[in-house]
């Protein structure tokens, strides 16, 4: 170190003796600037503009839908069924007579709140995972990989649809074999993550002054890591929706008489050729929900990384 200069990590001991006493820097504006920086780069990013967009709306969709369908989702009409789409059933009927559209709009409700569940518990299990893995290293490592890699080499359709017929499926059911496939998968980015942050000096600073390891990981490592976590939490949340449709269309998600897309889809796939409108909204609501997903993904990605 050049004479005259100090390292901005070391502050003099309140005794005022020659001695230094290492303290964790905060730099609090280059952080703000950094965010700002970001804010602007997604402003300008059309990919995630275009999947901020497509994303709010269904949110917007799932929260107020009761106050914009224009007939009662579950209501019978057996003399207008599987009627086409007209002023009055905007995306027609289906075989009961129930309204397409408020179907549509009702049923983002149910995957929305399930997925965004399921999502939130798979980040809480793989982030606390990859913490203590990639952390703490050694034996704890290789126990925890090894149980990581064990369920990762199953197909996560097949272990939800071995559980749930075995446990049923309820709600609760379906987001814990959700939140369980997904958290390996977490797990593994975390601990990537975490590999590389533990090797900088921060890391190694508050060692010395003493902070213990699950301090550290919390609120030294786990702040410097969100960039790449927000990422994987948005595109575990398209597969989320997904995975959910796709129990629903195999029979082993929410069940009659829920508008969820993909019981709707399942149920209307023996009308595809005299009422294909059954199916296809409630499919494009569906693709544009995970498209719009994977664009905000991307946008991120772009951001954090320029």
């Amino acid at each position: 170190m050049a004479v005259g200069t100090q390292d901005p990590l070391l502050e003099p001991t309140p005794e005022g003796s020659a001695g230094f006493t290492p303290t964790v820097a905060v730099p609090a504006s280059g952080r703000s600037i950094r965010l700002r920086e970001l804010g602007r780069g997604l402003l300008r990013s059309k990919t995630f503009m275009v999947g901020a967009i497509i994303v709010l709306f269904w949110i917007f969709d799932a929260i107020f839908w009761q106050f914009f369908v224009p007939h009662d989702p579950q209501a019978l009409d057996p003399l207008n069924q599987l009627t086409g789409p007209s002023s009055n059933h905007w995306f027609g009927t289906d075989d009961f007579g129930r309204d397409v559209f408020s179907r549509v709009l009702a049923g983002a409700s149910s995957v929305m709140t399930i997925a965004v569940t399921a999502t939130a518990l798979g980040l809480f299990l793989g982030i606390s995972i990859g913490l203590i893995a990639g952390y703490y290293r050694g034996v704890t490592d290789d126990i925890l990989m090894r149980l990581v890699d064990a369920l990762l080499s199953f197909p996560g359709v097949i272990i939800a649809v071995l559980v749930l017929t075995v446990l049923g499926s309820s709600t609760t059911n379906i987001i814990l074999v959700i939140g369980i496939i997904f958290a390996p998968i977490v797990a593994r980015t975390v601990r990537a993550a975490v590999l590389v942050e533990r090797e900088r000096e921060y890391v190694a600073a508050a060692k010395l002054l003493g902070a213990r390891g699950p301090f550290i990981m919390t609120r030294e490592i786990l702040p410097n890591i969100t960039g790449p976590i927000v990422v994987e939490a948005t595109v575990r949340l398209g597969y989320a929706i997904f995975t959910v449709a796709t129990l629903s269309f195999l029979g082993f998600g929410l069940q009659q008489p829920s508008p969820d897309w993909g019981l709707t889809i399942a149920l209307g796939r023996n009308y595809l050729q005299i009422a294909p409108w059954i199916v296809l909204f409630p499919a494009f609501a569906l693709g544009s929900l995970v498209i719009g997903l994977n664009f905000l993904a991307d946008g991120l990605k772009e951001a954090l990384e320029s």
